[in-house]
């Protein structure tokens, strides 16, 4: 599973540190003002749609469904399976792109009512949201191909495509003095990037034998188990998705720049999120899915432990130092061009927000994973529509007298809220793993981040008066010397607290974890009596 992991979080890096550099020319071109506040409400709401029907609620139900059918029945059958709901996506996705594209400026009246007041933002949001949301129809494609390459083993492509959205939108912004302005330049970019990422993830698909041919939906078994996972997933990805729009409608009432402040901020916090969280539920769910259909309980939970705790080891000095120099980062990765010192100070008290809730926001997709993973896609819903109703409650209680750091910091509690909850359902329904398992090693490393987090703090306060002379790249230095120092001072004190030999254990285990063949693939299965009727070919081979 190590290897599995290494190459969606090694691919995820790259799609976020290209992000970044997309981030940093997006700042110094577009800036923190009505032109980037508009942008940002049209790259919003299809991301939000996307986020709920494709990435979430589809992927949840449709990765386990597939990797059950491609376990139980073979390649054939999974392929007929995922043939048939690739037909049905395609459909619902053109009637919903129908329907914003007709009513966009009644969708951001809607969803971001806070710019009726300003008739320059609003009309730039209608005409960007145009061309942004059909990205919306295209990314749930590039969804089905990256679920069907996962359930295979084959990772690098889906992890891949988003560099594409990066390199796109930074072209394009660099090409901003061939368009009205930098917001269509930008806009322009998401929905180019939109049709390579598709062709990249289906063309990978294509070459591997798992690509897909469009047939007319049938209500066999796997359909209807995988529409039974949809709609609860669907609920509970919209609860969730309903506190991010939370977000963007109450941050279009604040002051100008609130909206680009949590666009910036959180794109810092989506750092661990991208490389490690989502990296680790990833490779897990579809693991978890092919183990527990082949009875392999025990190795589901063990999967399931280990990935938690490669988690928490990458991500604890991320949230310590989010935490401690929240300023100093945001300062130095973006305060340059248009995007002045007191956009980076109003992004940085955003950011220490967000990163109280990192933690969470990182192991979700690992808790989620044994409700997905045995087909049960109601009981998350639960958790995170009670979160979600706790977050925006909490966001309207904050946003008077903390700006958009109240809503950061109530997306936070929301975190905490939701996995909190799936790890009491989870200990409810006899499946939660056991507290020896990640309890122990979690308090250490929480530990071990406190003291970080002190130390980075001290040593930023240190350096700024040591290098006061430094007139070039000052803030940049700084956090360079950090960075090194708060790398071997973290991994300092995992060994000395945690063992060289829990440490190496844990790649260890997490490596052979997934790589072990399931009961299920010691020998083949059994034929299905229709095969004949299913598509022909030999299965190509997995990984």
């Amino acid at each position: 599973m190590i290897r599995r992991i290494a190459t969606v979080g090694g691919l995820t890096l790259v799609s976020r540190l290209t992000g970044f550099v997309r981030d940093v020319v997006m700042a110094a071109i577009l800036g923190a003002g009505p032109l980037a506040d508009a942008f940002f409400v049209a790259f919003r709401l299809p991301n939000h749609f996307r986020a709920i029907f494709a990435e979430g609620a589809f992927a949840a139900a449709f990765v386990p469904a597939y990797a059950r059918t491609l376990e139980q029945a073979g390649l054939p059958a999974a392929k007929l399976f995922a043939d048939q709901i690739a037909a049905a996506l395609v459909a619902i996705n053109l009637v919903l792109l129908a329907i914003a594209l007709l009513f966009t400026p009644e969708v951001v009246g809607l969803l971001a009512p806070g710019l009726s007041d300003d008739p320059e933002r609003y009309d730039l949001a209608v005409a960007l949201t145009r061309i942004t949301f059909p990205y919306l129809a295209l990314v749930s494609l590039e969804t089905l191909f990256a679920g069907i390459l996962n359930a295979n083993n084959r990772f690098a492509a889906a992890a891949g495509a988003p560099v594409l959205l990066n390199l796109s939108v930074i072209a394009n912004l660099l090409l901003t003095p061939y368009f009205a302005d930098a917001g269509h330049a930008a806009a322009w970019g998401v929905l180019i990037a939109g049709v390579v990422q598709v062709l990249f993830v289906g063309i990978d698909a294509e070459a591997h034998g798992y690509g897909i041919r469009f047939r007319l939906p049938k209500l066999d078994e796997p359909t209807r188990r995988f529409l039974k996972a949809l709609g609860p997933a669907i609920i509970g990805a919209g609860g969730v998705q309903l506190a991010l729009f939370a977000d963007t409608v109450i941050a279009t009432f604040l002051p100008t720049g609130a909206l680009s402040a949590l666009y910036y901020a959180d794109r810092i916090n989506q750092l661990p999120i991208g490389v490690v969280g989502i990296a680790v539920g990833t490779v897990l769910l579809p693991e978890m899915s092919r183990r527990l259909a082949a009875g392999d309980d025990k190795g589901a939970a063990s999967a399931q432990a280990r990935g938690i705790q490669l988690a928490l080891l990458l991500t604890v000095p991320c949230a310590a130092a989010a935490l401690a120099i929240p300023d100093l980062i945001m300062r130095a990765l973006f305060a340059r061009g248009a995007f002045t010192s007191a956009d980076a100070l109003a992004a940085g008290s955003t950011l220490a927000a967000y990163s109280v809730g990192l933690l969470p926001f990182v192991l979700l997709r690992s808790f989620t994973a044994p409700f997905y993973a045995r087909g049960d896609t109601a009981t998350p819903v639960k958790a995170a529509l009670l979160a979600a109703a706790i977050n925006v409650a909490l966001k309207i209680v904050l946003m008077g007298p903390l700006a958009q750091v109240g809503l950061a910091l109530a997306t936070s509690i929301g975190a905490w809220i939701n996995l909190s909850l799936l790890a009491y359902l989870a200990r409810r329904q006899g499946f939660a793993i056991s507290g020896g398992a990640i309890g122990k090693p979690a308090a250490k490393m929480i530990a071990i981040g406190v003291v970080l987090a002190a130390a980075l703090f001290a040593g930023a306060y240190w350096l700024n008066h040591a290098l006061s002379g430094l007139m070039r790249f000052h803030d940049e230095t700084i956090l360079a010397i950090l960075i090194v120092f708060g790398g071997i001072l973290y991994f300092a004190l995992v060994f000395a607290l945690l063992g060289r030999n829990w440490f190496m254990g844990l790649l260890r285990e997490v490596s052979t974890a997934a790589d072990a063949p399931a009961p299920s693939e010691l020998a083949p299965p059994d034929p299905i009596e229709d095969s004949a009727a299913l598509p022909d070919g030999e299965p190509p081979p997995r990984g």
